[in-house]
């Protein structure tokens, strides 16, 4: 398949923010964590609006006819849709953009929250090999260094097999911000830091916020995982910071 043909897809699913007026806007892509894409996300989006920026939460699920008990059965246990594989969404949405009156398919900000910036770390960690990883036969790294101008990664899964620790970006990586959660045990804090660091030594910039207390999904006021412990305070603090990245994007 080809990234036009996925796009269609997999924007047919998603949701478009937009702020007012014709446009074009820069545009932030908005990956959700292995279980589907669930409201808080839109809160975030709407802040990108607030921005300046359009948004697009996207739903990597039900393109592929997953459902949100298959997100939690077979995605966050690691048996099917890696964040390699996902990663396909990014190149197709990237893609779709461009054929979006609406939008600027030049100043894109990737955003994703747990499988969602893994997907985003294996996109870019890939490299030449994207067409055959994410079976786009179109799968282009160049636009994803021409185009993204900023990531955001929230609670990123990091572990194996994710490639950022061992492969890195390059040097042609986009600036990066980032959260991490000292108590979170669905995917820690080493590993991710870990990543970051490899980011560090490509030489791309890299900006961290650690909060000590905070749990996996601690800005998810819907979280069903038991080790989940939502944060009210801290949700309000990472949008003022994914806004803050935004501008300084613009």
């Amino acid at each position: 398949m080809d990234s036009a043909a996925w796009g269609e897809q997999v924007a047919r699913h998603s949701r478009v923010f937009k702020p007012a007026g014709l446009g074009p806007f820069p545009v932030a892509l908005i990956l959700h964590g292995c279980g589907g894409k669930t409201p808080f996300l839109e809160d975030y989006a709407r802040a990108a609006v607030q921005a300046g920026w359009a948004a697009v939460v996207v739903d990597s699920l039900k393109p592929r006819g997953l459902s949100t008990l298959d997100g939690k059965l077979l995605v966050c246990t690691g048996l099917t849709l890696g964040g390699l594989k996902r990663s396909a969404d990014v190149f197709a949405m990237t893609h779709w953009l461009e054929s979006q009156a609406w939008a600027d398919p030049k100043r894109i900000f990737l955003a994703g929250w747990s499988h969602g910036g893994w997907t985003i770390m294996d996109g870019y960690a890939v490299g030449a090999n994207a067409a055959r990883a994410t079976g786009l036969v179109d799968a282009d790294p160049v636009k994803l260094r021409e185009r993204v101008r900023g990531a955001l990664l929230v609670y990123p899964y990091a572990g194996y097999p994710s490639l950022t620790s061992s492969r890195g970006w390059g040097q042609w990586g986009p600036r990066v911000w980032s959260v991490l959660g000292g108590k979170d045990q669905v995917v820690g804090w080493k590993a991710p830091a870990k990543a970051l660091d490899r980011l560090v030594r490509d030489g791309l910039p890299v900006d961290r916020v650690f909060y000590a207390d905070a749990t996996h999904a601690f800005d998810d006021d819907k979280a069903n995982d038991p080790r989940a412990r939502y944060r009210p305070d801290l949700f309000q603090e990472v949008r003022t910071y994914f806004t803050g990245a935004l501008r300084s994007c613009l």
